[in-house]
């Protein structure tokens, strides 16, 4: 009977917190979008003003990606030769170089602004993806390159959105015949 009545007590206890977990919000998942948005411009900020862009640049991997709590599938935009990004180390190259040799360091471009245009969000309580365009405007032509992207969230031990997919492409074009 003991062992019943602890059994239980420890099912109700997971249960509870499993259950008190709050759900995601789609102004939490827009405001994600914005703070990575930022992230991007700040990692070419630091780049062009030679400071340690590299530093910034793993800070930001580490607060907005899950890579330390779990797996995260990520697909760059410009990464042909080994086109998924599965540790932080590998995600670091692809935004300001280092193990990969086809990486330039995306976020070295640098970037004046990110906007990003979501078309929709499906939230299922504990996770969260949206897909859409974003647009990433050049620091030195003005020019804004439009990009597709799918990216999904989920909360970390301190109830934050950490991003656990991000694959980006850029939009396809039809050979005309």
């Amino acid at each position: 009977m003991k062992i019943n009545l602890i059994s239980c007590a420890v099912v109700l206890l997971f249960s509870s917190n499993v259950m008190a977990a709050k759900p995601i919000t789609e102004e939490e998942v827009l405001a994600a979008q914005a703070q990575w948005a930022e992230a991007i411009v700040t990692i070419g900020k630091a780049y062009v003003a030679k400071e340690d862009y590299k530093a910034v640049a793993k800070n930001i991997v580490d607060t907005l990606y899950g890579y330390d709590q779990g797996d995260v599938l990520f697909k760059p935009t410009k990464a042909a030769d080994q086109q998924f990004r599965l540790t932080k180390e590998e995600a670091l190259s692809y935004f300001v170089t280092g193990s990969i040799a086809e990486d330039h360091g995306f976020a070295l471009q640098p970037w004046t602004k990110v906007r990003f245009d979501t078309k929709n969000i499906v939230i299922d309580s504990d996770s969260a993806l949206a897909m859409g365009n974003y647009y990433f405007t050049d620091a030195k032509t003005g020019n804004e390159a439009k990009v597709e992207f799918t990216f999904g969230y989920k909360r970390d031990e301190k109830d934050n959105l950490i991003i656990n997919l991000h694959h980006s492409s850029m939009p396809y074009h039809p050979i005309s015949h």
